[in-house]
């Protein structure tokens, strides 16, 4: 992949990664499955994969938490390849309730050999919504309770 191009992709990603978030706080202050307007269109759901209805399965990220008194752990997975700079997961976002912003894992498709993710969240509790972010299939999001 020429750099140019990579460039126009990785650029692309991190904007997808900052523009859904922002645009669901102005839309709403509620949870992702309240706001569908937004689903299917800046971001895809399993309910709502809008264009990529036969790319669920391998973009929707999976949320497992493992909770103790001061600490949570979110473990974060999508079945999807890493094809170097053709076909990769750009990153995994985790954002409060609110859709803010809490941290994120940025993988690199040339070293990551799958797109896992484990992220702690400290001592946050409520509602997270986590956005995965594909070089070609756009942005993805899933909602667990911690």
């Amino acid at each position: 992949m020429d750099r140019r191009k990579f460039i126009r992709v990785a650029f692309g990603g991190a904007v997808a990664g900052i523009i859904a978030p922002s645009l669901a706080i102005a839309s709403s202050s509620k949870s992702a499955a309240s706001a569908p307007i937004m689903a299917g269109g800046v971001y895809f759901t399993k309910a709502n994969p809008g264009r990529w209805s036969e790319k669920v399965g391998g973009h929707l990220p999976t949320i497992e938490l493992v909770k103790s008194a001061d600490d949570a752990v979110v473990n974060i997975a999508t079945a999807h390849g890493m094809d170097a700079y053709a076909h990769y997961i750009v990153k995994h976002v985790v954002l409060d309730k609110d859709f803010n912003f809490i941290v994120e894992h940025m993988f690199d498709p040339t070293k990551d050999k799958v797109p896992i993710s484990e992220i702690s969240v400290g001592t946050y509790r409520g509602l997270i919504n986590v956005l995965n972010v594909c070089n070609k299939n756009d942005t993805w999001l899933n909602s667990a309770q911690v």
